[in-house]
Parts: C-alpha cells; structure tokens; sequence
C-alpha cells in the first residue's frame, strides 16, 4: 500500500493508564444479571476483533469476571497469541483476559481495540509477561506504555478508517465462508448410491524406506508436524538418513496423499503438488496414491467428507493421541465412480478449493494492510 502519512505534530504523548482503565467487575449470579455469554481464551481468534464463538450458562463454568458492550478484552496469557477482541454484548470471561474500557474524555472507545492491537502494544505485553510455561502479564506493568494520541476530532476520523479496514476483512472471510460451504454442499452430495472401499482404489504406504539405505543419503522429512493446517505443507527439515528420526520410512512422490493417523479429525492431510525428489514422511501418516483408473485428486477431496470424520470417530484407537490404522483408512467406504467421473467430479472440486486459497491470500493480504495502518497511527 501506499504509505499512509500523518502530522503527528499536534500529538499528545500519553500513558496507558492516562486513557484506559481496567474493569475488575465480577459477579456471583450471572444468570440474574443476565449474562449468557461465556468467554474464554479460546473463543477469541488471533487479530480477530470480533468474537464468532462462546459457550452459555447451560455448560458449567467459573467464571465471574464481567464484560460490557464496548469493552476491550485482552488476552494476558502468552500475549504472543495477540487475542485481542471488542466486546459486542455482554458477558463473563475468563480471568486470563484482561477487560479495558477506555477513558472518554480523553480517548474514543472505538479507537482503543486498535491501539492494543499495535504492535508497540504487544511488545510490551511480551516484555513484561512473567511465567514459562504460560507467561502472563498485568495490567500495571502496561500502565506506563506510551504512545503518541491525536486530538478527539481526529481520533473520530483514524477510527472510522481502521474500521473501515477491519469491515473489508470481514466481507473477505464472509466470501470464504460461501466457498467453503460449496465445497462441503458437494462434497456431501457425492456420498449417495453405490460405495467401494478406499483401499480398492489406491495403494496404502507401497513404498517404503529399506533399512539398509545409505547413510549420506539426503532426504527432506515429512512428519505430522509438517502440515501445518489442512492441506497445507509447512518447512521441512533435511536430514541424512544416519542422522533421520527413526519413523523416516514411508517414500513420498509427486501428486501423493500424505496422511496423518494421529488424531485424523484434524484434517492434517495434504497433497504433495511439488516434484522435489526425497521426500520421506513418518510412519505416523498414510501415504496414499490413485491406482489405475482412478484420480488421486479425486481421492484427497474425499478425505474431507463429513462421512470419514465420522468414520475416523468410530475407528480411533488411544486416549493421548487417538489414531486410526492404513488398514482402516483401506476400509472407508467412498462414492463409486468411473475415472471420467472422478476427474470431472476432482475438476470442479479444485476450482473450488482454488478460490477457496485466493480468497485466503486476500484476507492475508487485507489484515497486513490494516495492520501496517494501525502501526503508522500508533
């Protein structure tokens, strides 16, 4: 973007604690205060002001510390997850979040979310967390932050910009969520009439690291830690095969599923669309490819189906670290379907996904725009 310039020569220098207070409201019967809304730190979303989920009353909590519309909440623990969130409603949350209101005559309550979402903000929430499991840090070690505060006038104007930003990131998530829905809706429709187990229809781990591979031989590892969201392949670490974690085993090729059995219901699969050579996943993933006649696409798409969730539900086996076997993932019945079929079928459901990534890139793109903003005003 082009660089946002602002005379700050008119500026006032101000404390943290100058134009926001810390609210410590609690209560002992939140339902007769009728407070149903239930917040804690994983119901707010990392550089997401908004809250999209919560728990009630109905499921048992501890909480006591009240919220208002229009309140600030700020998570205190490991403040390097920047969870900060503008309160829409009323309710109780957490001790671990920090509720801020700030101080009218001197700032307005709608610039504040973004001041605390600056990054000086954060970096002194870092700077003064204490704790090393799970650092948390206090209001009055963020009272004497200072930062530069326009006049009102001007805050009402900044305001309104950094919201403006913060709505165009909204409708891009909104349109994702279309997206997202449509390849479901498909996918979901496909699951009607004639099944035919997964294992007829690909090969399961058919390659396989020998024992006796030389040790200078050089490979990039692939483990569950790797794929870093669904569908998507992190960095990955290289290794000689003298110096590779034991689990090094499974040969992995161009266009293959890699799969992981640990813990299958989060979607940790992806498709290896590159064709770097050595590629060795771990013996904790499935690694998958289309037999004759059949498209891997196709396959991979099915993965994601609500019918093997729920598959992988009745299938897990373990307490710590639940998985599922090749041998189930053989058994998992799909949609039967010729191979025209299926490429047709793996056709429309790539150009979903497809749009599904722009649209991804441009959230990404949308939220560093905002974020350089904030950091200009602050």
């Amino acid at each position: 973007m082009n660089k946002l310039h602002i005379d700050k020569t008119h500026w006032k220098k101000y404390r943290f604690d100058e134009v926001c207070r810390q609210v410590n409201e609690a209560t002992k019967d939140p339902q007769a205060d009728g407070l149903d809304h239930v917040i804690g730190l994983e119901h707010i979303e990392p550089n997401n002001l908004h809250i999209t989920q919560w728990d009630t009353l109905e499921k048992e909590t501890t909480f006591t510390r009240k919220f208002r519309k229009g309140q600030v909440l700020f998570g205190r623990r490991r403040a390097y997850q920047r969870k900060v969130a503008y309160a829409e409603f009323d309710g109780i949350c957490s001790g671990d979040i920090l509720v801020f209101e700030a101080i009218e005559k001197v700032m307005l309550p709608e610039l504040l979310p973004f001041l605390i979402q600056s990054e000086g903000f954060f970096q002194k929430a870092l700077a003064t967390s204490a704790g090393s499991l799970s650092p948390r840090t206090k209001f009055k070690e963020l009272a004497d932050y200072e930062f530069l505060l326009p006049p009102k006038t001007e805050q009402k104007r900044l305001a309104e910009l950094l919201w403006a930003a913060d709505a165009v990131v909204e409708k891009e998530k909104r349109e994702r969520e279309k997206v997202e829905e449509l390849y479901n809706y498909q996918i979901e429709n496909l699951f009607v009439g004639e099944k035919v187990a997964f294992g007829n229809c690909s090969n399961i781990n058919e390659r396989t690291l020998s024992a006796k591979t030389p040790n200078d031989y050089m490979f990039h590892y692939i483990d569950i830690a790797s794929i870093v969201s669904p569908k998507h392949l992190g960095p990955l670490t290289e290794y000689s095969f003298a110096d590779a974690p034991s689990r090094a085993r499974r040969i992995v090729k161009q266009n293959d599923i890699v799969l992981s059995l640990v813990r299958p219901y989060l979607k940790s699969f992806v498709q290896v669309k590159s064709n770097q050579d050595n590629l060795i996943a771990s013996t904790g993933t499935a690694v998958v490819s289309a037999k004759s006649e059949n498209s891997t696409d196709f396959l991979f798409h099915m993965l994601f189906s609500k019918a093997f969730m729920a598959f992988c539900e009745n299938r897990m086996n373990g307490t710590n670290y639940p998985a599922i076997t090749p041998a189930d993932l053989a058994d998992f019945q799909i949609p039967s379907y010729n191979y025209d079929e299926q490429l047709s079928i793996a056709n429309k459901l790539n150009a979903i996904d497809n749009t599904f990534e722009q649209l991804e890139c441009q959230i990404i793109k949308s939220q560093e725009v905002k974020q350089e903003i904030i950091n200009i005003i602050f």
